[in-house]
């Protein structure tokens, strides 16, 4: 058994919570409602360019690799500029409707931050999707800590997770998400922790440390049982970890044969966890959840040596998509992990690693950009059709999850944010 051991919880203290009041047409967090990836819009279009079925486009003031969010009448993104030793990041709000600015806000990078070296230049400084309960906006900046604005940009509060670095130095990567009234974060690259912070105050509300969360960046997800219950559930490294989400208290836990450093989120449906991850093999696995203390190998559904190593993948129907880093559409029954087909896309560019970006299901159909090569529009179905690559007039990198809200489509590059819908 892992060695690194989820007993490190601290004891945290529980609250009182209350429901968020994010609207039904909300892209509220990464992969949007719930975290998995699936969208109930229709008439959406299937290809699209600079001159077709473009609504506008707004110019950013920097690159990053986080979603664009949709609240109300309003777009939120992230981004940085200047470099690790002057850097900024900025959260900005454009009009949903027109691709106006509305506001901008800035934050200076609590220094010293991890150089532009290595892995990190691969996604920069701006890789956390901010998330929002309707009535405040809430951004991860890493080492310099989770802000709260409220919808016009006035800060209300910030909240410290620490200022450590990983091994590695890759900087940050997980986004924050929401439990009733409180803001959840896995900040195992700062702080080696998953802190939950109330939402109103910017208080502490519990800390659930624990040191194989060190190379962990895949954002927690809620899952709620069959029975009604709900448990917050993580990937970290060599286990899977269930928490009470009221108080932080390790529920129960499962070795994985995930090693490295794990970054696709957990995907969850009717009980079972699917896991994917690790370095230098990715595996993935398929866990009964509902249980307690150290999960039983009865409870593993399957194994299988195709993985994910950098997106997460959609469960739609019984079966379980997504796209590799290295550019292969993968299918797999979700019951068994029986390959459906395993395809490389048409049109990639050689060489890297193509997508950084978790598909999205919307209308019958998987979209996911790629770095360099376009997005990429397939079937959600099991034999694998590619029904168009679009691709628009802007040379800088895609790595951010399409958000989605009311038959449109947000996309961010480096340089540009995006609305696509039919016209």
């Amino acid at each position: 058994m892992n060695q690194i051991r989820p007993t490190l919880f601290l004891l945290a203290t529980s609250m009182l919570l209350a429901p968020s009041s994010a609207g039904a047409q909300d892209w509220n967090r990464f992969r949007g409602p719930g975290g998995m990836g699936v969208s109930d819009d229709k008439n959406v279009p299937e290809t699209w360019s600079d001159s077709e079925n473009l609504i506008w486009k707004s110019k950013l003031p920097g690159a990053g690799a986080s979603s664009p969010m949709v609240i109300g009448t309003k777009v939120f993104v992230t981004c940085y500029s200047g470099s690790s030793r002057t850097m900024k990041r900025h959260l900005i709000c454009f009009d949903k409707n027109s691709g106006e600015e509305i506001w901008q806000k800035s934050v200076d990078a609590v220094q010293p931050e991890d150089s532009y070296s290595g892995y990190l230049r691969e996604h920069g400084y701006a890789s956390n999707t901010p998330t929002s309960d309707g009535e405040m906006v809430y951004a991860f900046f890493g080492k310099s800590g989770v802000f709260a604005f409220d919808m016009d940009g006035n800060q209300k509060w910030k909240f410290d997770v620490g200022k450590q670095s990983s091994n590695r130095r890759w900087g940050s990567a997980a986004s924050l998400v929401m439990y009733k009234d409180l803001v959840i974060v896995n900040a195992g690259e700062e702080g080696r922790a998953i802190f939950a912070i109330k939402k109103e105050t910017g208080e502490q509300a519990w800390k659930a440390p624990g040191a194989a969360l060190e190379l962990a960046y895949g954002t927690p997800v809620v899952a709620k049982l069959n029975n009604g219950n709900e448990e917050l559930l993580i990937s970290a490294v060599g286990e899977l970890w269930s928490i009470f989400p009221e108080t932080g208290k390790l529920k129960a836990y499962k070795s994985l044969n995930l090693t490295g450093n794990i970054t696709p989120s957990i995907v969850f449906k009717d009980d079972v966890a699917y896991t994917f991850g690790g370095y230098p093999s990715t595996v993935g696995q398929a866990i009964k959840i509902g249980g307690s203390k150290v999960l039983p190998d009865s409870d593993v559904v399957w194994s299988t040596r195709i993985g994910s190593y950098v997106p997460t993948p959609v469960l739609y129907g019984d079966h379980l998509y997504w796209v590799t880093d290295r550019g292969q559409a993968i299918c797999l029954k979700a019951d068994s992990a029986e390959k459906v087909y395993q395809q490389r896309l048409r049109g990639l560019k050689t060489g890297g690693r193509p997508f950084y970006a978790s598909p999205v299901v919307v209308d019958g159909k998987i979209i996911v950009p790629s770095r360099k090569s376009g997005i990429f529009v397939f079937a959600a179905e099991p034999k694998f059709k590619q029904i168009a690559v679009n691709k628009f007039e802007d040379d800088s990198e895609f790595n951010g999850t399409v958000a989605v809200s009311q038959s449109k489509l947000y996309f961010r590059s480096n340089a540009y944010l995006y609305c696509v819908g039919n016209k």
